[in-house]
């Protein structure tokens, strides 16, 4: 199929990155490694399993689960201006990952010296009509945006900046921030928003058993406490959330390389997850039920295990073979090699294709700045 016929929605595609030029008036980056992971994705599959619990009569173990649950009201903060919401059967969700010390992050490193959080990892996932397919859009946390005026969560509004970072609206204006900034860069209404924290992320792979994975080099990273010798491995948690924050260890050592490897790591956690024999164990699915609803934050429309898992079930029919993952497309800033700027007419095909319910085109993607994370493949358990 060539770059300019059209495609089937979701039709897997490839990486890419190249755009205009802004200067930051959000922070720099911190001296910490990126610290988050694209598995994030699998804390929505796995939610699904919680509909078992719900429907057991168990009483105390769903009252537990909601209660684990934490959400922000996202329309209330942003009120009307936002986007059309576009009812065609679709749905967009920013996925985020975020590295508050609070919670039992503080043991793992992140987060900033005064306890807030930042976003690292920023995921689009569009969900196609029917439910069959996906396409992930990964956001450099290095972008260079222009940053909406936020009000957050207490009230206090925070002007707009040009030239900011993108990971700089979370930790601005926290999660109806970062929305807002999405939004405002795609002109993509987001219905939904998930985030799942450090922490949760390595006690969800340590419930899950593990995550398969095959280097074809050794990785040594001492910053992500990573150390494996080439072959295949069974990463635990600590494991697989050094390889997911591991900059130095793999490729070029760039931000872009990292994702590359991050979106690898989802599709193998994604093909394990159907493994793990959950809903066999009452025990498992619901220790891990457990895990994975105390690890997320949510918009308020996913905040109760009935909505939570309904919306979860809705993603069930979605295999690592039918979601394209790709990157936001962007260019190195000439003035910083460590930052990068959006290429806008690239981009803007990718948000039109998400807003039309269609496939990323290739072209879109084609001769844009993608980095490099040779040295791992990701494999599901056989």
């Amino acid at each position: 199929m060539s770059a300019e016929s059209t495609p089937e929605p979701g039709t897997p595609g490839q990486p890419a990155t190249t755009g205009p030029r802004h200067r930051a008036a959000g922070g720099r980056r911190g001296k910490g490694p990126a610290k988050r992971s694209k598995a994030l994705l699998v804390t929505a599959w796995t939610a699904a399993g919680v509909l078992v619990l719900g429907g057991t009569g168990a009483g105390y173990l769903y009252f537990k689960l909601n209660g684990n649950i934490k959400s922000v009201d996202i329309n209330q903060v942003l009120g009307t201006d936002r986007p059309l919401d576009v009812d065609n059967g679709s749905q967009d969700i920013l996925v985020l990952g975020s590295d508050t010390r609070s919670g039992g992050n503080e043991k793992l490193g992140g987060g900033t010296d005064d306890g807030s959080a930042r976003s690292d990892t920023a995921m689009v996932v569009h969900v196609y009509e029917g439910h069959k397919r996906a396409s992930v859009v990964s956001i450099p946390r290095d972008t260079l945006v222009e940053r909406p005026e936020c009000t957050d969560a207490n009230g206090k509004t925070h002007p707009a900046a040009s030239y900011a970072m993108f990971n700089s609206a979370y930790s601005t204006g926290g999660a109806a921030c970062a929305v807002k900034t999405v939004e405002s860069m795609a002109g993509v209404r987001m219905d939904h928003y998930i985030e799942v924290d450090f922490a949760g992320f390595e006690k969800l792979i340590n419930v899950l058993g593990g995550v398969d994975i095959t280097t074809t080099k050794d990785i040594e990273d001492p910053d992500s406490h990573l150390d494996l010798e080439a072959g295949e491995h069974t990463l635990t948690g600590e494991q697989a959330l050094g390889l997911v924050r591991t900059r130095h260890g793999v490729g070029d050592g760039s931000d872009l390389g990292r994702i590359q490897l991050q979106q690898a790591f989802v599709k193998a956690l994604i093909e394990q997850v159907e493994d793990v024999g959950i809903l066999n164990s009452p025990k498992k699915l619901y220790d891990l039920a457990d895990t994975a609803t105390d690890a997320v934050t949510t918009d308020s429309d996913l905040d109760s295990v009935k909505d939570l898992a309904s919306f979860a079930g809705g993603l069930k029919g979605i295999d690592s073979k039918n979601m394209t993952m790709v990157i936001l497309p962007v260019r190195y800033d000439p003035a910083d090699p460590n930052r990068v700027l959006v290429a806008e007419k690239k981009a803007d095909q990718v948000w039109a294709a998400l807003k039309a319910d269609k496939a990323i085109p290739k072209s879109a993607t084609k001769g844009t700045a993608t980095g490099t994370a040779d040295g791992v493949v990701a494999s599901g358990r056989q």
